[in-house]
């Protein structure tokens, strides 16, 4: 039996949960909520003891604790949908209500997933640890780690100022940098705001407050937790979709904050009649150009709104990136970047005009290709300047790999999918055509062609919207989601109908999935439908949430 250690100083306990502590005499009588795990609980045959309660969402319940071999404190979330629960059995089991057990279930299986892969990308820079995740009394836990610091919340409070744009933005970097990863996982945080920021003692701020998509979605059958101001307009409908736009919207909140002092309105007003000032008319030191990224940032109309993360961090750290991007607000590419890739492109026609006429002028009939590599004699030294030549069309192995015109070149070769370009073609090269030959043995990184993307349909069906995009995601597939009208017989919020059949081999670059997700139900059409179905003998239903007790499982 592992020994016991007191959830408030880490010391052993001889005498148990009872009394006070010998060590810091501290309570050890439990006081935590009723339904809630009591203080001394031991998980994972003591591994783990319970200490205090702390709060509760609409997907769990979240705990001080010890990990019991390292005598450390440790956060322990444990899934408990309110909603979706009669409370604990005896044993400390969780109880779903009668007909919600597969809605109970599949959630259960959005948080378990949500954390496995947390548990798999963490530790990273700028989000906060998820060390152990395990099922046990009918729920799922989960562990984070804890450091001793401040929520940005309490850190702004403390301050007698607002940050400064370069103070903000150093401080945000590590948080834009682990958003950024999630993404790239396929994962959205949809509860970004300055409570779910901590500020380490040591150490650079870390982003926690994980949870689940029903969870922040308003009008799930969880008990939804929005953070009023900074998430974003789509969450409090569950008719719309969030994406990694989503995040940016709560990003450039908690910036917007942070250089005005002032709370973004919250969405939903803002909707009604949108009032919101730009963060340099309340602060005169914001510059224009990081107002207006922010502006960007925190459109109402997602296909408006900056769409990704590294795209928002670019823009607020460099003028001239955002300038480039942004014209007066506007989600659109400025005037001068407009007449300078004009210029670019004039240049090129120009020069390409000249070697076509030069080309004419020779009798004997050539292949029509791509002009080779120009040496010219420099008229200060005598010496030879080659500049480098154009390899975007051609085929690397074919005609580039092991030819004797570039063999003064050193070749980084990396593929990529193309739906225009054929395989094995390459289709990008650094440095440019006509770029300066420096070096006698010249890296050229090229990019080749590996072809169209050909995907196998995965079998989507019964899956939530969060675990379906995180699968067509993976794939790289592009796909729309839309609402479908439930008859009742589908769990809501639960992939109902794909535009593309399972087990189809297709092009993903080129074809757009549609991806029909069930509405929320008409319970008065269950009883009827079950009058004139007959009973199903697949052990779980087409998503219906009333289904018998032998229901074990879930679609992953």
């Amino acid at each position: 039996m592992p020994q016991h250690l007191c959830p408030h100083c880490l010391q052993a306990l001889p005498g148990g949960f009872h009394g006070e502590c010998p060590h810091c005499a501290r309570s050890l009588e439990n006081k935590n909520p009723e339904g809630a795990l009591p203080l001394g609980t031991q998980l994972v045959g003591g591994k783990y003891t319970v200490g205090s309660y702390i709060s509760a969402d609409g997907d769990g319940l979240t705990y001080r604790a010890v990990l019991n071999e390292e005598k450390r404190f440790v956060l322990i979330k444990e899934y408990f949908p309110v909603t979706l629960c009669n409370g604990r059995s005896p044993e400390g089991a969780l109880m779903p209500k009668e007909g919600r057990e597969v809605l109970f279930k599949t959630s259960r299986m959005d948080f378990k997933d949500l954390y496995d892969d947390l548990r798999e990308l963490t530790p990273a820079t700028g989000l906060s640890t998820i060390l152990d995740v395990w099922e046990e009394n009918n729920t799922v836990y989960a562990v984070e780690e804890t450091e001793k610091g401040m929520t940005l919340t309490h850190y702004l409070s403390l301050r007698s100022r607002t940050l400064t744009p370069a103070e903000a933005r150093t401080l945000l970097q590590p948080i834009m940098e682990g958003v950024a990863l999630l993404h790239k996982s396929g994962l959205i945080h949809r509860g970004i705001c300055p409570d779910n920021i901590l500020l380490p003692i040591d150490g650079a701020a870390r982003l926690t407050g994980y949870g689940t998509l029903a969870l922040r979605t308003g009008g799930s059958e969880l008990k939804s937790q929005l953070y009023p101001g900074y998430a974003a307009p789509e969450q409090y409908s569950a008719a719309e979709f969030s994406g990694r736009y989503t995040d940016v919207y709560a990003l450039g909140a908690v910036c917007y904050k942070m250089v005005t002092g002032q709370t973004p309105i919250a969405a939903p007003q803002r909707k009604v009649r949108d009032s919101l000032e730009s963060a340099h008319s309340l602060e005169a030191g914001v510059p224009t150009w990081f107002s207006q990224v922010l502006g960007c940032s925190l459109r109402l109309d997602p296909a408006r709104r900056m769409q990704t993360v590294p795209e928002l961090m670019s823009a607020l750290t460099d003028p001239n990136v955002a300038n480039a991007m942004f014209e007066r607000g506007e989600n659109q590419i400025s005037t001068r970047k407009i007449m300078a890739v004009s210029l670019v492109v004039i240049a090129v026609l120009t020069l390409l005009l000249v070697w076509s006429f030069s080309r004419r002028r020779d009798d004997t009939p050539t292949q029509v290709a791509t002009p080779p590599p120009v040496t010219v004699q420099d008229a200060d030294s005598g010496s030879e300047i080659q500049t480098v030549p154009n390899l975007v069309g051609k085929n690397y192995a074919d005609e580039v790999k092991d030819s004797d015109l570039y063999a003064g070149y050193r070749f980084v070769l990396t593929e990529q999918n193309s739906s225009d370009v054929a395989a094995g073609v390459i289709i990008s090269q650094d440095p440019l055509a006509g770029t300066l030959k420096t070096e006698s043995n010249q890296i050229l990184q090229i990019v080749v062609s590996k072809g169209p993307n050909l995907v196998e349909m995965p079998d989507i069906l019964g899956y939530t919207q969060a675990n379906a995009s995180k699968k067509l995601d993976a794939l790289e597939i592009q796909y729309k989601m839309t609402i479908v009208e439930n008859d009742g017989t589908m769990a809501a919020g639960c992939v109902a109908e794909t535009s593309v059949s399972v087990g189809t081999r297709f092009n993903a670059g080129k074809v757009v999935v549609i991806v029909s997700i069930a509405g929320e139900r008409d319970d008065s059409l269950v009883a009827s439908a079950a009058s004139t179905e007959p009973e199903s003998t697949d052990p779980v239903s087409e998503g219906a949430e009333s289904v018998s007790e032998s229901t074990e499982s879930a679609p992953e």
